[in-house]
């Protein structure tokens, strides 16, 4: 059983200092955003007259106590002032680990494609994209494995990477593409 009188006393002296520290964490990372996101936010112009002092600071220790500063004035506006900007930077978190993913996986894939000598990755690249300019992307495989055996400048493994990122980013296009016109079609 609970305390009847609990309600009374308000949240404990935990809560209280997880409260602000997750409060320090978003004026740090409110800190970081860049001028363009930050000034779609919703946020009192106090807090962002504080943000743009903070960011104007560059010695450690000064910083670390502006924030805190920050923070505690964030505090004071509540929990629901900075709605959105979690939203924002939840979404954005997730958007860059997306990204990321898809980096990695065309790495990989470049890598595949160089360090494979039955050429079972390029095969399978053209078949997935057979509008790609097939010659370039077998030239530029070539040019990276004599780069790589003769460790000389990786030039061509650059391009082929650019290339999968275009190919990766006319994937997308059309996809979504597809996903709009189908929409449409049903309704």
């Amino acid at each position: 059983m609970s305390d009847p009188n609990e309600a009374e006393y308000g949240p404990s002296r935990s809560q209280q200092r997880r409260d602000a520290l997750a409060m320090l964490t978003l004026a740090g990372q409110l800190v970081d955003m860049p001028p363009s996101r930050l000034a779609r936010l919703q946020l009192p112009e106090d807090i962002l007259r504080e943000i743009a002092q903070t960011r104007r600071i560059t010695a450690h220790i000064a910083r670390k106590r502006q924030l805190q500063f920050l923070a505690k004035l964030m505090r004071r506006h509540g929990e629901e002032t900075f709605v959105e900007a979690r939203a924002a930077l939840g979404e954005n978190r997730e958007k860059q680990r997306q990204e990321t993913a898809a980096m990695h996986r065309l790495e990989s894939l470049r890598d595949r494609l160089i360090a494979e000598t039955g050429d079972e990755a390029l095969t399978r690249l053209i078949d997935e994209h057979p509008d790609m300019d097939r010659q370039r992307l077998r030239n530029l495989v070539r040019q990276a494995r004599l780069e790589r055996d003769k460790a000389k400048p990786p030039k061509a493994y650059r391009e082929i990477f650019q290339l999968l990122k275009e190919l990766h980013a006319a994937a997308a296009r059309d996809d979504s593409e597809d996903d709009t016109g189908s929409e449409t079609d049903h309704d």
